[in-house]
């Protein structure tokens, strides 16, 4: 789509020193959601992926859990003069015979690149919605040795292309249990970066993700626990810091969930049995 960034003209002011220069800036834009032809969100985020975000969406709904419950993802017109396509609004086909979820004005809601879905959901929730348990490959056990663990940011980062023309997005990314990266997205909200992982993955028909690591370039909200329990996904890394309900989302379902995950540093809050500490032995 060529709308991922913008530029912009700049004031720049080094040591004293004034000049003006064009800046590449992150492009943020609405993205309506539709469901079966109703507007159900509406989510402020980067272009790009639209239709894996919409569908990633409907799975941290419980809408979606595999490939073939959708139908399709269209753009429908945007809301210009001319009637021209904005591609700021996408909807999307349940298959026949897929439950559509009662869409109210109570739950027609409002999402920013920063809050997401904030208090929305509760644990109960996410409990009885989640499609699978937050477990293991049967034949593949989850099991991330520390140092693997510790590489994976430096690996995101790398991986980041857009970040490096912008220094403006987050990004979310899937690893093996092994430090392969399997996939990366960026955006300007992190739960929008994850929406785009899942929506890919439930497009590829890989759903639940019960192997894999979902490491997010910021801080580990309730809201990206959730999306990683409905995805089926065992950990969850963050660079930065997770919050209290997400802590208690995380040991309540089985999820393994690592914060400050800076060079050898982390905090384990949950699931550390799937972390190899032995290492660590003695020195707690």
């Amino acid at each position: 789509m060529g709308r991922v960034t913008e530029r912009r003209r700049v004031i720049r002011i080094r040591d004293g020193a004034v000049s003006t220069r064009p800046d590449t800036l992150v492009a943020e834009e609405p993205l309506e959601i539709r469901l079966n032809g109703k507007p159900l969100a509406i989510t402020m985020r980067t272009p790009g992926d639209d239709f894996a975000l919409a569908a990633g969406f409907l799975v941290s709904e419980g809408v979606l859990g595999r490939a073939d419950e959708l139908a399709n993802i269209v753009y429908c017109a945007g809301a210009t003069a001319d009637g021209s396509n904005t591609y700021n609004v996408v909807d999307v086909k349940l298959a026949p015979g897929v439950p559509v979820p009662d869409i109210t004005l109570e739950r027609n809601v409002y999402t920013t690149s920063s809050c997401g879905l904030c208090g929305k959901a509760s644990l109960d929730a996410v409990r009885t919605t989640a499609r699978w348990p937050v477990g293991d490959d049967e034949n593949r056990p989850v099991r991330i040795d520390l140092e693997t663990l510790a590489s994976l940011p430096d690996r995101l980062r790398a991986a980041q292309r857009v970040f490096d023309r912008t220094g403006g997005l987050h990004a979310a990314a899937l690893f093996t249990p092994e430090g392969e990266l399997l996939d990366i997205r960026e955006d300007v909200g992190r739960h929008n970066a994850v929406d785009k992982l899942v929506g890919r993955a439930l497009q590829q028909g890989l759903l639940p993700l019960s192997g894999a690591v979902l490491l997010v370039s910021g801080r580990a909200s309730f809201e990206l626990a959730q999306k990683a329990v409905m995805a089926g996904i065992p950990v969850l890394a963050a660079v930065s810091a997770p919050s209290s309900l997400a802590v208690d989302l995380a040991a309540e379902t089985g999820l393994t969930l690592v914060g400050f995950l800076r060079g050898a540093s982390m905090n384990v809050y949950a699931g550390e049995h799937r972390l190899a500490l032995r290492t660590a032995a003695g020195r707690t």
